[in-house]
């Protein structure tokens, strides 16, 4: 095929470029060949569809000028962010594991010598300037700051063919500020940062047209750009305008016409994109429209040019960075076997992508895509491929990103290339910088002229150098790997090309099978670098673990890719042939083949290898291993008796049943060679050693296998061997003898054998068995014989015990009781059995033996027993269970009561059976009535067993049998427990079966319970009183005083409100507590010394004293609140003379202590006092008394004292909460006064109701209100709208119209509705005279009032402080004092909803915040 020079590469596909570095090529070395074919349309179409999966379109539907909605389709774009250090050029290198995704280097950068050369060499030489823009096709053009176009060849040295225009046209144009060639390469136009363009010809280097009124004068070009049509092109100015120019060619005459496209006052844009065609797509049916994209700084719109200007979709960025640079790119995609465009824009760091395509109707449509994140500010967007994208981010970091699958696979610090940027020309400093301020900020990060790609190549100008960047096929990837000897992931790398996984793939078309054989012999070749360098590289000295890492590291990979690609002939002849060479690499590389071997990866292994394998792993002691390899292998290659002697000698006992069962269908020595083991010992009756218990349980499971048809340890036994090994398994248990039998050998050993293993887990074995056998003549005779043998062995022998007969029998009977059983057992057998397990010799094991007839029973054997008979052995024997098995089946649920009392272990259940039976459906009613008569009967019993439980029982299911049942409760102590758990709260938290509420019962029931409280726990007997309502008051009180419980009489007085007898009980108890202490410190020498005993262990007389002390405390507290003065002192100055007068009688120093003590406790009484009774009282009161009225003022010092503390601290704190109260009222006071005088500011200029400006409105003078919301209006538009009332003292209140209508009604609707709250008028209810309004122009102000919004402010201000406000709290204290003190010093009333009681309550003390102004 020929080679065009459009489709040659600028670079050669050397794969000598290292990846660490940047390759620098000389003019002679500069080899410029054609680049590879490139794919043709077809090739593309058949590309593997890996794109529908993650391909997914977000939103599709049709996107044209008629429904485009500017905020429909919103995005979001984060801001951007620096990429990092541009001074770090290479790049880390990582470590990656086996199946880690590897990407290896996928662009190959180079430097263009001879260009870079001969750019530095024109600014010095004809002072061309700096280069200031670059565009390529089959030219690459340089365009500098002095005006001229550099145009370079491709060939090998990269010639300057032309040099367009002169330092002289620059001088008046300005620098070169866009490029563009057409598609043919024929033509080139040049944009200037001065606003002209110019077209040459690029064949001769003519001067074709200079193009100066295209555009508005004194703007830079930003973009000029070629279409599809030659005769057609656009170009963008720093003005922010794009324009169409036509070519046209009249007489001789060339011409250019110019149309704008789009208007920079409508919003600026800044970069342009046509969709150009490539040759083999110029049919396309979106070619006919001529696309352009233009991007602006807030959204991106797409036109067709042809056949008339259209504007098909605008698309908004959403919310994004000032300082970012819009992109723009377009490319040909295919996309479910179709191939249709896709515009890739962005700003900031989120790419959108948008497919163009038209359908068979003709309609176009523009589709959303999935959008791609990037975390970087992006500055350049090029497509490289169909699939791959190329960025720059503003840290000059070029990403190469896989669109389908949104994976970033490299990224390059372009630092060194000094990128040139286009920011001058965007600021149009040429033309005096006018420009807007938004454009120039983009401008600062502006490159587009400095990036340009084509035909898969992409390039990068420098301020002194220009730089290349292309795809590395295939190979040359791997390679770079190679080269720098990372093999793992050169293979990893490999593998995703051989699995067609890889990204950016370059170089690997055609027929997947012949991908795959063109990668695997390249994977070959590097497995064989990678064990050759490993070999070499090996480490000589130094300890054996650093030497089997090193091989560890490389030979699970070598293993994993020689089984992935198939090539085991490989692995085990050259691979491991080298390998051997190395002892340490041999057994790293025998030990890594067994995960491979034991995941059935590997099934197969050579002679040599395999005889290898288990040499090394012997003599390294690692036997388990061998056995995890023997048992997946194929071994029929190996010395069978070896390895069953190696096996057995090593005890792997599952290794060798394997190696007889699959390389000598013998399916009958290994189970001899087991028992042979463990029948000695079972025979003599001596216990099994660990190990003899693993054989046992393996011969168990391999008979188990045998019989069903499968291999052991794993797999299938061969279909055409299973009948057979069923066989020959059934008549080796079945012998007589075995075959080294000695004379006193018993029949059936190895039956025999098996039931004294393990009986149940043997019988379980055959009971699988059995279900198998149906229609199989011959195993059927089989299993009755087996029935029969195990019947002869068991039941002619006394060596088993009840537990292993139990399960025979149990097992016979689940066999009998199927409904195809064809098994024969005699009945006898099963009287015998019951015999045997309900008459025993002796009592042993009596539970063992009821368990094991139980569920004979239950698996149907009860049909083989005659039921009387049973039923009578079982409770002889007391089988209490037996029992309720059988009368459970003939529904006699009484007696079954009956069993559960007489059995000792399960008594406790007997009170959930009768609450389940009584309580669940299923059973009649003559059932249920059986079991109630039986429980009433047992009553006195089951009371004795648990009263809690059956009160529980008794208040669910017989509340009218309560009386009755306390008649048959013949000892009183038993009628309390009874009655404390029916009829007592506190013991509702008792664990019973089905706690539930408390029974109502009459109330000499609970006067019975209070006498028998009395008797056993009288100090309980209050709590009962407190919360218990169903007792009889006189009642009650004769019980407690017949018992003389002086505590509970008072608490009952007081509730029959007998307040004063109440105090005189608990005053009579006081004195008495009080002669008890004055006598015991006057007998205290006479005590003996058992009496201090016990009365160290009892309460102290001084603590009793205490205790009722504080009880009449708080009864006279409680009395106090609903009584007069006079009634007051009845009650408290004859305990305050109760608690003076013993004082009088201790005397001596013995009696210091309890003197201290009463004068302590009487100070209590006095500052309980004063909260009731005037100080002057109790002070007369006080001096009344012989032991404080004698004497001089000190001895009553210390009591006169507390008093004046208490009303010492009741003045402070009155005074304070004053002082509080004036500063908060205020506080509160002056800020509102200030938030109502404060200025208010409309937001318009107009009236809100008429629209009309109020300043320039002449006609007459008009009052204006303003409200604290911002809208203003006239006096007249308010009124016509009824905005307005008249308020007390005639003036005018209003309300806001737009605020109160927006809040779901009229303004004056609402006005009417909520004045009575004040809360619907602005809180500055200002009536403004106009400007014109009157002489003076003077305020004038209207009535002030609030609004909701207001309100809702004051409120906010009002809660500064958490919790009761110091009104509340002056309040309180005033009603505290109201009713002489009742509050801080005194806690009132339980209920009473004081904010003193409050837990939370905290006095703040602290002024509050100061609000500025």
């Amino acid at each position: 095929m020929s080679e065009s020079p459009d489709t040659r590469s600028l670079v050669s596909a050397s794969s000598q470029l290292n990846l660490m570095e940047i390759d620098t090529i000389d003019d002679k070395e500069f080899d410029i060949p054609q680049v590879d074919t490139p794919p043709t349309l077809e090739s593309i179409l058949n590309e593997p569809e890996d794109e529908d999966e993650p391909f997914i379109l977000e939103d599709t539907c049709l996107l044209n000028t008629e429904n485009i909605d500017a905020h429909s389709c919103e995005t979001s774009s984060l801001a951007s962010s620096d990429s990092g250090d541009r001074t770090h050029l290479k790049r880390k290198r990582k470590t990656v594991e086996l199946n880690a995704t590897v990407h290896g280097s996928v662009l190959r950068h180079s430097i263009l010598k001879g260009i870079s050369a001969q750019i530095v060499s024109a600014a010095d030489k004809v002072d061309a300037g700096l280069p200031t823009a670059v565009t390529v096709s089959g030219v690459i053009v340089v365009g500098t700051s002095h005006g001229l176009a550099l145009v370079f060849g491709k060939d090998l040295n990269q010639a300057l063919r032309l040099c367009l225009g002169s330092t002289a046209t620059g001088a008046e144009y300005g620098a070169v500020s866009a490029l563009s060639i057409n598609h043919d390469c024929t033509r080139l136009l040049c944009g200037f940062a001065k606003g002209q363009i110019t077209m040459w010809d690029l064949a001769n280097g003519k001067l074709l047209r200079t193009i100066t009124d295209a555009h508005p004068p004194g703007t830079a070009i930003l973009h000029v750009k070629f279409t599809d049509d030659p005769t057609l092109a656009v170009c963008n100015d720093s003005g922010g305008s794009v324009f169409e120019l036509a070519f046209r060619r009249l007489m001789g005459m060339r011409t250019c016409e110019s149309r704008c496209l789009f208007s920079g006052s409508k919003g600026e844009v800044c970069n342009v994109e046509p969709l150009l065609t490539a040759p083999d797509l110029k049919d396309h049916p979106i070619t006919q429209y001529s696309l352009l994209a233009m991007a602006s700084l807030t959204k991106i719109l797409v036109i067709g040019l042809k056949p008339s200007l259209k504007v098909w979709m605008t698309f908004p960025y959403g919310k994004t960075d000032p300082t970012s640079v819009p992109q723009l790119a377009w490319q040909f995609v295919p996309v479910q076997k179709v191939v249709n465009p896709i515009l890739a824009f962005c700003r900031g760091d989120t790419i959108h992508f948008l497919l163009v395509k038209k359908d068979e109707t003709g309609t176009i449509h523009v589709i959303k895509q999935r959008q791609l994140q990037l975390n970087c500010d992006i500055i350049s967007l090029s497509w490289i491929n169909s699939r791959t994208l190329v960025v720059m981010d503003s840290g000059e970091k070029l990403r190469v990103v896989d669109r389908p699958s949104q994976e970033e696979l490299e990224t390059l610090d372009m630092a060194e290339v000094q990128l040139v940027y286009n920011s001058s020309h965007f600021k149009s400093l040429a033309t005096g910088g006018n420009v807007s301020q938004a454009l120039a900020l983009v401008g600062e990060k502006a490159c587009y002229q400095s990036v340009c790609s084509y035909a898969g190549q992409m390039v990068l100008l420098g301020t002194k150098s220009a730089h290349i960047m292309t795809l590395r096929n295939w190979r040359e990837r791997v390679d770079c790997l190679l080269k720098q000897e990372r093999f793992v992931e050169a293979l990893s790398l490999a593998w995703s090309f051989h699995e067609g996984t890889a990204k950016a793939v370059l170089g690997l078309f055609g027929d997947p099978a012949k991908r795959k054989g063109v990668v695997a012999d390249k994977m070959l070749e590097i497995l064989f670098q990678y064990v050759e360098r490993s070999v070499k590289k090996c480490p000589e000295h130094g300890k054996i673990q650093v030497m089997e890492q090193h091989f560890q590291d490389m030979v699970p990979v070598v293993v994993d890719y020689c089984l992935l690609l198939q090539r085991t002939d490989l692995l085990f002849n050259q691979l491991y042939t080298r390998l051997v060479e190395n002892c340490v690499a041999r057994g790293v590389f025998l030990e890594s083949l067994e995960p491979y071997i034991v995941s059935e990866r590997l099934g197969c292994v050579t002679a040599p290898v395999m005889r290898d394998l288990l040499t090394h792993l012997q003599d390294n002691n690692m036997m388990d291993s061998v056995e995890n390899c023997l048992i997946h292998l194929d071994i029929t290659s190996l010395d069978i008796q070896q390895v069953v002697q190696m096996c057995w000698d090593n005890q792997l006992y599952d290794a060798m049943i394997y190696v007889f069962n699959s390389g000598m269908n013998d399916y009958i020595n290994p189970m001899e060679k087991l028992f042979q083991v463990i029948s000695p010992p079972l025979r003599e009756g001596k216990a099994l050693t660990d190990e003899q218990v693993v054989m046992g349980n393996k011969l168990l499971v391999y008979i188990s296998c045998s019989l069903a048809g499968r291999a052991y340890p794993l797999g299938d036994i061969p279909e055409d061997l299973v009948s057979q090994v069923k066989n020959q398994v059934f008549e080796f248990l079945t012998r007589l003898h075995s075959a080294e039998a000695g004379q006193k050998e018993e029949l059936y050993p190895y039956i025999r054998t098996l039931l004294h293993f393990d009986t149940r887990e043997f019988l379980n074995v055959l009971a699988l068995t059995f279900q198998d056998f149906k229609n199989d003549k011959q195993a059927l005779e089989y299993q009755q014989r087996i029935v029969d043998i195990l019947l002869k062995v068991m039941v002619e022998n006394s060596d088993f015990t009840p537990s292993q007969v139990g399960c025979l029998f149990t097992f016979l009977a689940r066999q009998l009781a199927k409904p195809d059983n064809t098994l024969f057992v005699n009945r006898k057998l099963f009287d015998q059995v019951l015999e045997f397990l309900c008459s025993p010799d002796d009592d042993s094991r009596h539970t063992e033996r009821q368990q094991v007839l139980l569920e004979l029973l239950q698996v149907g054997g009860v049909v083989q027993f005659d039921e009387g008979r049973l039923l009578g052995l079982a409770e002889k024997a007391e089988f209490y269970q037996i029992c309720e098995f059988l009368y459970e089946q003939k529904h006699l649920y009484d007696k079954i009561m009956d069993c559960y009392l007489r059995d000792p272990l399960r008594k406790e259940e007997i009170f959930n059976y009768i609450h389940n039976l009584l309580s669940m459906p299923g059973y009649s009613s003559e059932e249920k009535q059986c079991v109630w008569d039986k429980a009433l009967l047992h009553i006195a019993e089951l009371v004795t067993l648990d009263p809690a439980k059956s009160a529980d029982l008794v208040a669910m299911h017989f509340p009218e049998e309560v009386r009755p049942i306390i008649t048959k409760l013949h000892d009183d102590h038993l009628v309390f427990q009874f009655l404390r758990c029916l009829l007592d709260p506190s013991a509702t938290s008792r664990e019973g079966p089905h706690p539930q509420a408390l029974l109502r019962v009459s109330p000499d029931l609970h006067e019975l319970h209070m006498g028998l409280l009395c008797r056993f726990t009288p100090r309980q007997l209050t709590d009962f009183l407190k919360v218990s309502q169903d007792y009889r008051l006189e009642e009650a009180i004769q019980i407690t005083e017949q018992y003389q419980l002086h505590e509970a009489t008072a608490y009952l007085l007081e509730k029959k409100g007998d307040s004063h007898g109440a105090f005189q009980v608990l005053l009579k108890t006081l004195k008495d507590k009080l002669s008890a202490l004055t006598s015991e410190k006057e007998g205290a020498e006479k005590r003996s010394e058992e009496e201090g005993e016990r009365e160290r262990e009892e309460e102290s007389p001084l603590q009793r004293v205490e205790e009722s002390l504080g009880d009449i405390i708080a009864l006279c507290h409680r009395s106090s609140q609903s009584l007069n003065q006079e009634q007051r002192g009845v009650l408290w100055f004859p305990l305050l003379e109760a608690m003076m007068s013993p004082q009088k009688l201790l005397k001596g120093p013995d009696a210091r202590h309890t003197s201290e003590a009463l004068k302590e406790l009487t100070m209590k009484v006095l500052n309980s006092m004063s909260s009731f009774i005037p100080l002057p009282a109790i002070i007369q009161r006080i001096l009344q008394d012989p032991v404080y009225g004698k004497g001089k003022l000190a001895e009553i010092q210390g009591l006169i004292l507390g008093m004046l503390e208490t009303f010492n601290y009741e003045q402070t704190l009155l005074e304070t909460t004053t002082s509080l109260l004036n500063h908060d009222l205020h506080w509160s006071l002056s800020h509102l006064r200030a938030a109502v005088s404060r200025g208010l500011h409309p937001r318009q200029d107009h009236c809100n109701i008429c629209l009309q400006q109020y300043k320039r409105r002449h006609d007459s003078p008009e009052e204006i209100i303003i409200f604290s919301c911002g809208h203003l209006y006239h006096c007249q538009c308010l009124q016509r709208k009824g905005s307005g009332h008249v308020g007390h003292r005639l003036l005018q209140a209003w309300s806001c119209y737009k605020c109160t209508s927006s809040q779901g009604g009229r303004g004056g609707d609402r006005v009417t509705t909520e004045t009575g709250r004040g809360r619907s008028t602005s809180l500055a209810q200002t009536k403004v005279m106009s400007r014109e309004a009157g002489e003076d122009g003077k305020k004038v102000f209207a009535e002030t009032t609030l609004d909701p919004q207001q309100s809702q402010s004051w409120d906010q201000l009002r809660c500064l402080y958490r919790g009761p406000s110091r009104l509340a709290i002056l309040s309180e204290i005033t009603h505290c004092h109201g009713n002489e003190k009742a509050g801080l010093l005194n806690p009132s009333q339980p209920g009473t909803a004081s904010i003193f009681h409050n837990e939370n309550f905290q006095l703040k003390l602290s002024p509050p915040p100061s609000v500025e102004e």
